[in-house]
């Protein structure tokens, strides 16, 4: 895994997940969920871009929070959405 220097890190703060139970939106819908991803700048769970809703992605393009951390048991990778890169 090839890491990116990425200036969105400074957006990085220690976040506690809203929802540790899974997927934010896709509880409200009932819809299931393939891994999970933590945003890194407000907490937000949400699911991956392999489950239908891909609801991490849009949380990060409408609030601006690009950063986000796996949230799957035993991975800690980060991932920016505006760069498509491991930082």
């Amino acid at each position: 895994m090839t890491l990116h220097a990425d200036p969105h890190l400074a957006l990085v703060r220690p976040v506690q997940p809203l929802t540790p139970e899974g997927c934010q939106e896709c509880l409200m819908l009932g819809s299931p969920w393939v891994h999970l991803r933590l945003c890194l700048t407000c907490g937000h769970v949400g699911c991956c871009d392999s489950s239908p809703n891909k609801h991490a992605r849009r949380h990060a393009a409408v609030v601006a929070h690009p950063i986000v951390q796996s949230f799957q048991p035993g991975e800690e990778w980060r991932w920016c959405f505006v760069h498509e890169a491991f930082v």
